[in-house]
This record gives structure tokens, sequence and C-alpha cells, in this order.
């Protein structure tokens, strides 16, 4: 444990190294045949598993969920669990910008970072950079991707607020979640 803190971002770290974990441990077949079985879910079951959809840990069982699940109307089973997922969303957002605070900024202070950048805004301009972040973190969104990612992009952009994002994060993954219905 006290090597852990020797790392120069141990958040950023202790989130990457939970997004792989969960892939390993969400691989198993019990929880396979564990989402076979969840037909008897309603619209609340949906709601709920929306929130899952934004979470890293809980992502695979909430695709496993929506891939499974054969609803009698698409676009409604997709709202409701885009409002779960936008609201998940917004609570990720909120944690990563303050609680990620201090390492957003030292690492936007890195030469890499600051390269990286340089070379961004040469290629596209500084408007097409913002949008660029914005796609990238709209399609971390929208698919089934853990959301941190998008989230954390989201929250490193220091003019979004939580209205911006909640529209965009309710419009995206209700997107990916009526794709994942519909396969």
């Amino acid at each position: 444990m006290k090597r852990l803190f020797h790392f120069k971002y141990p958040k950023i770290f202790l989130f990457l190294l939970a997004i792989v974990l969960a892939y390993y441990l969400f691989k198993t077949p019990w929880i396979i045949e564990l989402f076979s079985k969840i037909d008897e879910f309603n619209y609340f079951g949906v709601f709920i598993f929306g929130v899952l959809f934004s979470l890293g840990f809980t992502a695979p069982f909430s695709v496993g969920f929506f891939v499974t699940l054969n609803p009698e109307n698409i676009l409604i089973t997709g709202l409701i669990g885009g409002l779960g997922a936008m609201i998940s969303n917004i609570l990720i957002f909120h944690f990563i910008r303050f609680s990620f605070k201090d390492e957003i900024e030292e690492l936007e202070n890195e030469e890499i970072s600051k390269e990286v950048d340089s070379i961004i805004t040469k290629t596209f301009g500084t408007k097409i950079k913002h949008y660029l972040i914005y796609a990238f973190a709209g399609f971390a969104i929208a698919s089934p991707l853990p959301n941190e990612v998008g989230d954390l992009m989201m929250a490193s952009i220091k003019r979004i607020n939580a209205l911006t994002l909640a529209v965009i994060s309710f419009i995206l993954s209700t997107i990916g979640i009526i794709v994942l219905l519909w396969i």
C-alpha cells in the first residue's frame, strides 16, 4: 500500500486499475448465466441498469442486461435507461471535477500534455480542439466503455457546466442503450 502512493497520479492509477480489474472480473461465465435470467425486470430495472451503464465496474452488467432484454417499446426503454445513465454521469462528473482537480491540473502542466495540446492546437485550432474533446468524450459516454473516461475528459473542460453535461449525457447514453437494445 505504501508503494501505491509513490505514483505521481495515484487516483488516476487506481481508476485505470479498477477498469482493468472490472473487465477481467466480469468476463466470468457465471455473470453471463446470471444475466440470462433477467426477463422479469420492469422499467425500474431499466432505470437502475441505466445508472449502472455509466459506471466502470458495473457497465458490463448493464450491457449484458440491455443486450439480453427484449422490451416491447425500445424507445421508452432507451429513454428510461438514458435518464438513469445521465444521473450517474452527473454524479461521476462532479466527483471527478472536485476529487481529481489537483491531478488534472498537474497532468495539464506535464511537458507531454503541453506538447500534445500544442500539436492539436496547431493542427486543428483552439475551437476544433474543444470539439474533438467533446467528440471523444461523447463517444465514451455513448459506448459501453466505462463512462468515467468521458466524464474525466468533460471535467477537464473548465467551461462546461452540469446542465450541458446532463443534456449531452442523456442524448448519447440513450442512443447507446437503444443500439444495445436493437442488438
